[in-house]
């Protein structure tokens, strides 16, 4: 075989343009040479045939020769890059591929192609072989002239559109794909026209026109082409076909935005409302969410065998969106919808299955029983034509569903947007299920809290009183703010404020413990330290009893411990005013004149975690003075509070004056937002004092003989106040207690008689002992006074003051006749 022929193989396997090919001996010694190796290098045959390789080649190369006749014998053959000698000496860069040539003989020799590089990157291409390499690649290519009229097309860019490459001769881009935005196209070829700036990776985002409208998304990239002269004559741009990666991103990016957006609250209905807004119009262009009675309750979804009943379920309307009116089809939030068995909705409910139509029978009727309008409306009419129903499942229940739609004229429902809606709606699930568990614990933790705080303030007469309680933000739950006042003897009222750290049920059933504890070491008439002081040692000694670490605050099995409180005792006789404070904001006074001071009260500690003792103060008050006992929560600013800030604030808050009730709840509206960080709690009393026409008093000598002369006084003293029906009763009371007093008490003695609501009759002596209620037996000749007074008195009791003690009855005056 002669070298041209040879060539002439190669060239038809290689399909390479204008190689200079020449013959080589397995030792790399040239034994052919043609015309084309003769125009590259100048050698005339006579030259080169018989001469090694390495001699024409340059010194750097030329040490390469073995190694490369090594790499052809093991690997068949060679590619890369030369530098050969030219004939007159200087060095020419050549593309070298060496193949091996089989002979008809049996003999092998070997076939080296030389294509001259000059600026080139690679192989010089004649234009038969780039037309056949554009026309066969897998990308579309278009070139189109500085009119950016199309001049040249390869088969591949059809299936963007537009039809095959001679249709396209002379159109523009805008007359081929009137889908896709021309002038957005046509600007970047204009762009790259004027400026020689290549645009590469312009995504571009259309639809193809067809029935209905289908989403397509390219990446486009830009050439200028330029003549000899650097002239610009026309622009070469490719095309690939990027739309599953752009739905992809779009399926991404909605499901970033369902975690960014649903379930930024524990409101049951606001979430499911968060799913819809999420999915329109990212996947469907009319979206329902339903759900279950039971689940918006807060309880569990109630068991049934669903899938065998004919009777429609019921289910309430918790969100919806559309992108069009569709008021005929719209059921308001909260409202209910009953889908009849059967449906699609009905069967997804019974099986907890999904469920896709891309087709809906336009003449179909909507799945519902009745619709606000009084008729349903068929899905022609409503402009839906697909729609897919995925129920909302949490830990394997259902509790509810989400409906998707789509219009007319958008593409159908298809298995990936099955799979999205379910993702969507799994992840939106779990939100709903968290905010009906959350409803459940909260409203049973309001229900505890709001049947363990009053819900009427016991009737008195030693203030006007109002409260206002506002409930912490649904993020952080339920506190353990409370309040209480209760009544006391001798016409004095214990008002209380206290609060208890940590939310929910635990801390509202602390609350309710601490609220009991305290009424009952209010009935022992004790002063304000003394009642925290057992508080504080009952709250310490239950902690213990739980197995915690002493001073641990808010932790599990700690109900109570790091509590805080305030104990107010106010006496409407004389005025004064008694308080301590364990762990507790003090209270604000505000003057009859609207002057506003706060106590300086010593603060003990929270209770429960040990320290110094608690002290009380004392301080008149005078009447119409307003008490104002609140939780810290009043002074706070977010998380965050600051005592002199705050003070401040409730400062300005107080100083606006007017009707008890609203004035509480105007001062919780300026400081506290409608739904604060923590729990709030305001009492406010206004003082009152008692007429000296509703007061007597008279001191007694201890003489056996003047219990008669108290007798006769008392009397005296009810038929000046018209209480003559109780003179018998009252009688009978001060002879006791004023017999008792001069039997075993020592120094003088004080009668106090007062009307208020009931009548009571105190009788103060120096004795530091109580005295207890016996039963006596038949047989004895005493013991019974006691007896007596506590069935004839509506109650009675004993209370200790700094001069001794005081003894003292009630009679009810309501019962009496006017």
């Amino acid at each position: 075989m002669g070298a041209d022929e040879v060539y002439g193989v190669a060239r038809q396997r290689f399909d390479v343009a204008d190689a200079a090919p020449l013959l080589l001996d397995p030792q790399g010694v040239v034994t052919g040479w043609t015309s084309g190796a003769r125009r590259l290098l100048a050698y005339p045959a006579s030259e080169a045939v018989g001469r090694k390789l390495a001699d024409l080649l340059a010194a750097e190369d030329a040490e390469r020769v073995p190694d490369l006749v090594e790499r052809c014998r093991r690997d068949g053959g060679w590619t890369g890059l030369l530098t050969v000698r030219h004939r007159d000496g200087h060095p020419v860069k050549v593309a070298a591929r060496i193949t091996s040539a089989e002979e008809a003989h049996g003999g092998s020799r070997w076939l080296m192609l030389l294509s001259e590089l000059a600026d080139a990157p690679g192989w010089d291409m004649s234009r038969t072989v780039l037309e056949q390499m554009a026309e066969d690649a897998p990308v579309g290519i278009a070139i189109v002239d500085t009119d950016l009229r199309f001049v040249w097309s390869n088969a591949a860019l059809e299936q963007f559109g537009g039809g095959p490459a001679p249709r396209r001769l002379g159109l523009r881009f805008a007359d081929v794909q009137p889908g896709m935005d021309g002038q957005a196209v046509e600007a970047q070829m204009r762009h790259v026209l004027e400026t020689g700036e290549a645009v590469i990776g312009y995504e571009h985002v259309g639809h193809v026109r067809s029935a209905p409208l289908r989403e397509t998304a390219h990446m486009l990239s830009f050439t200028r082409l330029e003549d000899d002269r650097g002239h610009p004559i026309g622009v070469y741009y490719t095309v690939v076909d990027m739309t599953d990666r752009h739905r992809a991103r779009q399926r991404l990016a909605l499901l970033d935005r369902a975690g960014e957006s649903i379930g930024r609250s524990l409101d049951l209905m606001r979430t499911a409302q968060e799913l819809a807004d999420v999915a329109v119009p990212g996947l469907a262009d009319f979206v329902t969410v339903d759900l279950l009675e039971s689940v918006v309750r807060g309880a569990e979804p109630a068991p049934g065998p669903l899938a065998d009943s004919q009777e429609p379920v019921e289910l309430r309307r918790a969100g919806y969106r559309s992108v069009q009116d569709l008021t005929e089809a719209v059921i308001e939030i909260g409202e209910v919808v009953a889908f009849r068995a059967g449906t699609p909705p009905f069967r997804c409910l019974a099986t907890g299955r999904s469920w896709r139509a891309e087709r809906l029978d336009p003449l179909t009727r909507d799945w519902t029983t009745d619709t606000p309008s009084g008729r349903r409306a068929t899905f022609r009419e409503l402009g839906l034509h697909s729609v897919m129903t995925v129920p909302i499942r949490s830990r394997g229940v259902t509790l509810g569903i989400t409906t998707f739609y789509r219009r007319q004229d958008r593409e159908f429902f298809d298995e990936e947007d099955l799979r999205l809606a379910e993702d969507l709606v799994a992840r939106a699930a779990v939100c709903v299920d968290n905010a009906r568990r959350y409803t459940r614990e909260r409203d049973a933790a309001l229900v505890l809290q709001r049947s363990l705080l009053p819900h009427r303030l016991p009737e008195q007469d030693a203030v006007e009183v109002a409260a206002c309680y506002r409930p912490a933000d649904e993020l952080t739950g339920l506190g353990g703010d409370w309040y209480d006042l209760i009544p006391l003897s001798g016409a004095r009222v214990a008002l209380v404020v206290g609060e208890v750290p940590g939310h929910g049920i635990d801390a509202a059933a602390a609350m309710g413990q601490l609220r009991t504890a305290v009424r009952t070491l209010a009935a022992l008439d004790l002063p304000p330290e003394e009642v925290l002081a057992h508080l504080d040692d009952l709250v310490a000694r239950s902690a213990r009893e739980e197995g915690a670490e002493p001073g641990t605050v808010g932790s599990a099995g700690t109900p109570g411990v790091g509590s805080g409180c305030l104990y107010v005792v106010y006496d409407p006789v004389d005025g004064g005013c008694s308080m301590a404070a364990a762990g507790h904001p003090a209270p604000a006074v505000v003057m009859p004149d609207r002057s506003v001071v706060f106590v300086d009260l010593p603060q003990g500690p929270p209770l429960g975690v040990g320290g110094p003792p608690f002290e009380a103060v004392e301080l008149p008050l005078t009447e119409g003075s307003t008490l104002a006992l609140h939780t810290d929560g009043l002074l706070a600013r977010g998380e965050t509070w600051a005592v002199d800030a705050g003070r401040e604030r409730l400062r300005r808050a107080l100083e606006q004056a007017g009707p008890l009730e609203s004035y509480c709840r105007s001062v919780v509206d300026a400081l506290v937002p409608a739904r604060p960080y923590d729990d709030v709690a305001l009492l406010m009393a206004r003082t009152k004092r008692l007429g000296t026409g509703q007061v007597a008093a008279w001191e007694l000598p201890s003489d056996p003989a003047v219990v008669a002369d108290a007798r006769r006084t008392a009397t005296r003293q009810l038929a000046h106040w018209g209480l003559e029906e109780l003179a018998f009763t009252t009688e009978l009371v001060v002879s006791e207690l004023v017999t008792n007093a001069i039997r075993y008490a020592t120094g003088s003695i004080r009668l106090r008689l007062i009307r208020e609501r009931a009548l009571v009759c105190e009788v103060l002596d120096g004795g530091a002992t109580a005295p207890h209620l016996r039963h006596p037996r038949t047989t004895d000749e005493g013991g019974r006074g006691l007896l007596l007074v506590s069935q004839l008195t509506q109650r009675w009791g004993t209370r200790f003051v700094p001069e001794g003690k005081i003894i003292w009855a009630e009679q009810a005056l309501t019962d009496l006749p006017e």
